[in-house]
């Protein structure tokens, strides 16, 4: 049987071969779309890694920072300092955005970290590959070699530029996006400071509001005003807790004394995994079920169309007495054959052209198992065709 299957394979090599290298193209972008989610899901827990954090205090009735908006007056941690349980609170923010470098626009998620000492304090990159940590505090950056930049590189980001002093590598967005760490003070700039147009023009509407501008007013006015050019606020406060302390005993305790949101690791993981990566997970799925018919109807095709190219010899062999188990072994086998040859060079393809892309992209041994086991399965169904019409052959047509 064996020997049927690779000597008829050999008679059409060519047409086998060039199937299968078609088929493995088809594949290998299956497991890279699987390869696609996998990433996702890495950069959502190295983003939730690198903060280094074990709770996330945001904005009250949000899920923030990272699925959705959150704003907290910047002198929250204070208090949050002071409850048990609690090591290390720090402010942190977090922007999305293009930055200005050498002529192009580079998108970017901007953090802002709180002073303090990197390893120690939450927030901060987690480690260098080149360069140092930010020592200024102020047009200073620690930047991911995603993004393309160079130690001594200056990129603008807002109305400010900022010199390139470290490289860190897999600090990313939940979306994938690299991440560029500056100063605290001026990520909150970045993000809540209005430009000089719109402080003069919310200006001129305070000193023109009635209930301000009246004599003996001047202090209310004059503080309205200083507000209008303040930035007391972050997106989150990241909380390390004391060692043997229970995180969900720590959340509930700063929740009930801040009235704020709190929440620990798997929760945000939750958030982050089961609903922002979710809706692409449903779009993933439905293109590697689309993918996996396609692949069904490319073998069965071929294989159809190999066993309809030997139907006499087909009836030559169940004219001499061959078994139909034998027969259907036989197209079996190189349906099978096929299935490897187009997993091998799907594997291939897939593991060269995945560093090219320009989301990570995370090629598991346990998909590939998967993959493999799947292809088999199909490339057996889809020879079902083949077998039954080699079944229904009659041997009176070996001498027809």
């Amino acid at each position: 049987m064996i020997s049927l299957a690779g000597r008829d394979i050999l008679h059409a090599w060519g047409k086998f071969l060039f199937t299968g290298i078609g088929l493995g193209l088809l594949i290998g972008v299956t497991l890279i779309m699987a390869g696609v989610y996998r990433g996702l899901v890495a950069d959502a827990r190295a983003l939730l890694d690198n903060s280094g954090a074990d709770l996330w205090v945001v904005q009250k009735d949000t899920q923030g920072p990272y699925a959705e908006n959150s704003s907290l007056p910047d002198d929250a941690y204070r208090a949050i300092l002071g409850l048990e349980g609690v090591d290390q609170a720090a402010n942190v923010t977090y922007l999305t955005m293009q930055a200005h470098h050498r002529g192009r626009d580079v998108r970017i998620m901007v953090v802002g970290v709180a002073p303090g000492t990197p390893g120690a304090t939450p927030g901060w990159p987690p480690g260098l590959v080149a360069g140092r940590q930010i020592v200024l505090g102020h047009y200073e950056a620690v930047a991911d070699v995603a993004a393309g930049f160079a130690l001594g590189d200056r990129i603008t980001i807002r109305r400010h530029e900022y010199a390139i002093v470290g490289l860190t590598r897999r600090t990313v967005s939940s979306s994938g996006d690299p991440m560029v760490f500056i100063p605290l003070k001026d990520a909150q700039q970045a993000q809540f400071q209005k430009d000089n147009d719109a402080i003069r023009q919310s200006r001129r509407r305070a000193a023109a509001n009635p209930g301000l501008n009246r004599p003996g007013n001047d202090s209310a006015l004059r503080a309205v005003l200083d507000s209008q050019a303040a930035n007391p606020y972050v997106n989150a406060v990241l909380v390390t807790l004391a060692p043997g302390a229970d995180a969900a005993e720590a959340a509930a305790r700063i929740q009930r004394w801040t009235r704020l949101s709190v929440y620990t690791r798997a929760q945000m993981e939750t958030i982050l995994v089961d609903k922002l990566v979710a809706s692409s997970a449903r779009q993933i799925g439905m293109f590697l079920a689309i993918l996996a018919l396609v692949s069904a109807a490319i073998v069965a095709f071929i294989i159809y169309t190999l066993t309809m190219d030997k139907i006499r010899e087909i009836a030559v062999l169940k004219l001499i007495g061959t078994r139909n188990r034998t027969i259907a072994g036989m197209i079996l086998q190189q349906s099978l054959a096929l299935g490897l040859i187009g997993f091998m060079v799907g594997k291939i393809a897939a593991t060269f052209s995945a560093p090219v892309f320009p989301k990570y992209v995370l090629l598991t041994p346990a998909d590939s198992i998967a993959g493999l086991a799947a292809i088999l399965l199909i490339c057996a169904l889809a020879s079902l065709v083949a077998i039954r019409i080699a079944l229904r052959v009659d041997p009176a047509n070996a001498i027809g």
